[in-house]
């Protein structure tokens, strides 16, 4: 068993990054060997609309340009359970992650038949987001943002879902930067009551796809 964690967000060892390592350490407590790939680590860029995927007769199902991304996709495909993270940047995932699910959604679109499956494999995947927005605005605002990359994952065969932590603590020391929106008592009482239940949830539902991966 294979569970790999990719961090979309740039800021090493904050919310992002600590839920995927909890996601993958439940996965390994599950039996499932456990990766983490920083997607800032990487050279590359989204889909360069080089249709390769798309030729006649070509592989399918599998994005054909090559820089460092491209080994990252084919380890998708081979994983059980796949975990993604972004913080919410502008209403939206981070620039980094949009060019992943840029280059492994299109691969996996046929241009046949949109209802077709070109990945025959099952992997289990979970997209984790997290943000300073309070769960209120992310319920009214960016619900269904998320709902539409989890159901993108789909495309991997297995179940998806999806697990946003909501007004989270962004800076160590707010008093360095001009960030009179927010309230650091707030965010620290967040922090404190709150964060901890979000590990755990990503905890628990990196064990639960593993388990239920290898049961399948």
């Amino acid at each position: 068993m294979k569970a790999i964690a990719i961090n979309g967000s740039p800021r090493r060892g904050w919310n992002t990054e600590l839920l995927l390592q909890q996601a993958l350490s439940g996965a390994a407590d599950a039996g499932a060997q456990a990766e983490l790939i920083q997607l800032s680590d990487l050279s590359f860029s989204g889909c360069r609309s080089c249709f390769a995927c798309k030729r006649a007769g070509a592989e399918t199902g599998r994005c054909m340009w090559k820089d460092d991304l491209q080994p990252v996709l084919d380890e998708m495909l081979t994983a059980d359970a796949v975990f993604m993270g972004s913080p919410i940047y502008l209403g939206n995932v981070s620039g980094m992650m949009y060019c992943l699910m840029e280059r492994l959604v299109f691969s996996l679109l046929s241009y046949d038949d949109y209802s077709k499956r070109l990945f025959h494999g099952h992997v289990n995947a979970c997209f984790f987001f997290t943000m300073n927005a309070p769960e209120s605005y992310a319920d009214a605002c960016y619900s269904g943002m998320m709902k539409q990359y989890a159901d993108a994952m789909k495309r991997l065969g297995g179940s998806s879902e999806y697990y946003a932590a909501c007004d989270t603590l962004q800076f160590e020391d707010y008093s360095r930067f001009a960030a009179g929106s927010f309230d650091e008592a707030h965010k620290r009482g967040v922090r404190a009551e709150q964060f901890p239940k979000d590990l755990q949830a990503a905890y628990d539902i990196g064990f639960r796809l593993v388990k239920s991966g290898s049961a399948s």
